[in-house]
């Protein structure tokens, strides 16, 4: 059994999917649905150790060796993504039922779990496999669930949104699509590593420069690199709190980490970074993402708006890190996939508790909140504390090593910018805790009691997450130091 986890890994969600339509009980499903997570959860712990232990998996499907045959991957970079994404499905997973009641009708509910573990499926399948047509098959996987379970969410705004997603997801899939074809013709291959080996022999052709500059594109418009982001905020704001809590702590994070994977693994270092501009287009467009995403977040009222335009900045910083260039900066940006997992993952779902009491998330409606519900308040102070990155928080850990890292690259200036950025969100989260703390709510608004077990346990799950990742850095920083060195061979 052990031998095969990398696929079971993908094949329990994806077979149980279809299997919530057996059930149909809502509630049943949902136990089923957190039990499928949990078990995907478990094998990507057991996957990170024996990574750890012995070094890279691979995996033949149907005893067919690689180069011919499809091959799942598991080296360290794509355990720790493994176990980011299975961990906060089940966490988000435990507020689901309870959260979903008050956003979409029963009748849609067994529908809405099997829409989540295909999504889930795909997300894995993404991260699992070394087939680069594989890669575009789990996406569609995972783009067509989401766009669905946006569309899901309250009002006709939400199938705008889920529209437009459509729209924007399956032109960056058309991108990374075409890609894949021209490297296939290049090489007679679509093995990943077999990639690795024949590209750089054509790696001086128009042809391989195009599909590099396919591939970028596409993935960047998934990431939601500005100014690729338009569809984002809508998605994130219209979706069901559910939906929002685990896209947000997720898929961009797959997307960002095709983008590492294709340019470190697949067409080099040095092509990637030294054929085209990589490093100076990425750390203009992510400075731009910080300061632009951040100022446009100060002028939301729709929090779920505000946190959305938040996770533009955040992708931002990931980019910084990532145009740095070096293992230190790679790691920075590792580290922050972590945290910021954690980070968003707390503060979208404490939005869906507050959500599944007041029936809103604008800014005006949070008018003496915190006196009512305590603890989903400070559930989002402390994810506020945590996205500015205040000390014990995982927000501060990722700063200080992304600064760090630019620093080590003589990138003062830049170095400045980054603390510049964080002046920003101190200025939208402390909207929030004003609004919440200091203003009373207006006369004749009923009063809310705090928000039921079944969802501060999960939230305050990540919150906690959020404090003990920012004392205790060593399991962070570890994994993303050693997936990073080993994506440079080795070397610091």
């Amino acid at each position: 059994m052990l031998a095969h986890l990398p696929v079971l890994q993908v094949i329990v969600p994806l077979l149980a999917a279809p299997s919530c339509l057996i059930i149909k009980r809502p509630v049943l499903v949902w136990m089923f649905t957190l039990m499928v997570s949990g078990a995907a959860f478990l094998i990507s712990i057991a996957l990170l150790q024996q990574v750890l232990a012995s070094g890279t998996i691979s995996y033949e499907m149907g005893g067919w060796a690689p180069p011919w045959g499809i091959e799942y991957r598991i080296d360290e970079l794509n355990a720790i993504l493994l176990l980011i994404i299975s961990a906060i499905s089940t966490v988000v997973l435990l507020a689901a039922q309870t959260s979903i009641t008050a956003e979409i009708s029963e009748d849609r509910h067994t529908i809405f779990y099997a829409l989540y573990l295909l999504s889930l499926a795909g997300m894995l399948g993404i991260v699992s496999t070394g087939d680069a047509f594989n890669v575009f098959v789990f996406l569609e996987i995972s783009s067509l669930s989401a766009y669905a379970m946006i569309a899901m969410g309250q009002g006709r705004r939400a199938l705008w949104a889920s529209y437009q997603y459509l729209i924007m997801g399956t032109i960056g899939a058309t991108f990374i699509l075409i890609s894949i074809g021209l490297m296939y013709q290049m090489t007679g291959t679509l093995n990943m590593a077999d990639l690795a080996d024949r590209l750089p022999q054509v790696a001086n052709t128009k042809t391989v420069l195009v599909a590099f500059a396919f591939f970028i594109v596409g993935v960047c418009l998934k990431l939601a690199l500005f100014p690729l982001h338009m569809w984002l905020p809508n998605a994130y704001s219209y979706a069901p709190s559910i939906v929002t809590a685990f896209f947000a702590a997720t898929s961009t994070k797959v997307a960002l980490y095709l983008l590492i994977r294709f340019t470190f693994s697949v067409f080099g270092y040095s092509f990637s970074f030294t054929t085209l501009p990589l490093q100076e287009l990425f750390l203009g467009l992510g400075l731009l993402g910080i300061f632009i995403a951040s100022a446009a977040a100060i002028y939301q009222t729709n929090l779920k708006h505000l946190f959305a335009y938040s996770s533009v900045a955040q992708i931002g910083y990931m980019i910084v890190g990532f145009s740095v260039g070096t293992s230190a900066g790679l790691m920075a940006t590792l580290l922050h996939v972590f945290n910021h997992a954690l980070i968003k993952g707390a503060l979208f779902l404490a939005l869906g508790a507050v959500m599944y009491r007041v029936n809103s998330v604008q800014l005006n409606d949070f008018k003496g909140l915190a006196r009512q519900m305590p603890l989903t308040m400070a559930a989002i102070v402390v994810g506020g504390l945590s996205l500015i990155g205040v000390p014990l928080t995982v927000g501060f850990v990722s700063k200080w090593y992304l600064v760090m890292a630019v620093l080590d690259n003589g990138w003062w200036p830049v170095a400045v910018l980054i603390l510049l950025g964080s002046l920003l969100a101190i200025v939208y989260v402390w909207k929030i805790v004003e609004v919440a703390y200091f203003i009373d709510p207006e006369p004749g608004t009923p009063q809310v009691s705090e928000a039921p077990m079944a969802l501060l346990v999960p939230v305050w799950l990540l919150v906690a997450g959020n404090i003990y990742f920012g004392i205790d850095t060593r399991l962070g920083v570890q994994m993303a130091q050693s997936a990073a060195q080993s994506l440079f061979g080795g070397s610091p």
